[in-house]
């Protein structure tokens, strides 16, 4: 019946209505007793808020011909304030949105800001002819979070700043200029104030999973519950099969049933019926006939 239930929902809706969902019993534990959840593990929580929402919306109607199927549905709770919020706040498992706070766009704007004041006097200096002479090449590159110049080792006396790496040869140097270190010991710090904020901001969103633990593990047997009803509706149909009318006088028949594993096009489809004007029943004929499969 519940196949035959999820069959009619199919029909209305066009499609099955299962979203994606994770296994997020492990971050619910998690947030349970206090712990901060990471920026993917929020993302499968509401993942899984998007997923109960959008099949409750499509099985909790008022069809009278799915009441299986929509009591199964109602059991779903939805939190779509936070289900938006994490989504408003998490862009991705690496990134986390500047508007996800007042406090994380101020602190990037200020990067922003300290990072175009240090590319700018960086390029002022690799385009000074005096320093040209200096680098292996006219370019800005990174180590260890700092900018840096790649300046040739026998030119190190003309370019005072702070070694941050060398070339494997040892040829190159990469220096940070004295001129920029202030500036990149302030992005530096803002950096941290940036990590700081985000963490703020995962611990604040972990605080509103955690009350609502429970009730996003009941979604999560509901939602599979249903996801393996569809699954065998969808087969349902793929294979042409039919909900059969069931009795209790031991009479069965069956009309031009066909092997669900043989190919679809080479399937040759039985009648049988039994339990009516007899009760026994004698299958003969040559080998690779049917025989088994009837």
């Amino acid at each position: 019946q519940e196949t035959e239930e999820a069959g009619v929902v199919v029909s209305y809706a066009g499609a099955s209505p299962m979203l994606y969902f994770a296994d997020v019993r492990p971050h619910l534990r998690r947030a349970a007793i206090g712990a901060t959840l990471s920026q993917k593990a929020l993302l499968d929580v509401a993942e899984l808020l998007r997923a109960s929402r959008g099949v409750r919306q499509a099985i909790v109607t008022d069809r009278e011909n799915t009441p299986l199927i929509t009591a199964l549905g109602s059991g779903l709770t939805t939190d779509r304030p936070l289900e938006e919020e994490i989504f408003d706040a998490i862009l991705s498992e690496e990134e986390i949105n500047d508007r996800a706070s007042p406090e994380l766009y101020e602190i990037r704007r200020h990067m922003r800001l300290c990072n175009e004041r240090m590319r700018d006097k960086m390029n002022a200096l690799i385009r000074s002819a005096s320093m040209q002479k200096h680098l292996q090449d006219a370019i800005i590159t990174m180590r260890n979070g700092r900018y840096v110049i790649p300046v040739r080792a026998e030119s190190r006396q003309f370019v005072p700043g702070l070694i941050h790496d060398q070339s494997a040869s040892g040829a190159t140097l990469f220096i940070e200029p004295m001129a920029v270190v202030e500036a990149g010991n302030d992005l530096k710090q803002w950096a941290s104030k940036e990590a700081q904020e985000i963490e703020r901001i995962l611990a604040a969103l972990s605080a509103r999973v955690s009350p609502r633990a429970e009730a996003l593990n009941m979604n999560l047997v509901v939602l599979a519950e249903l996801d393996m009803i569809f699954a065998k509706a969808a087969l349902g149909r793929a294979m042409r099969a039919v909900e059969p009318k069931l009795n209790d006088q031991g009479r069965v028949n069956i009309v031009a049933g066909r092997h669900p594993l043989i190919d679809p096009d080479a399937v040759v489809p039985s009648n049988l019926w039994i339990g009516g004007e007899f009760s026994a029943l004698v299958i003969t004929g040559p080998n690779t006939g049917g025989k088994t499969v009837t």
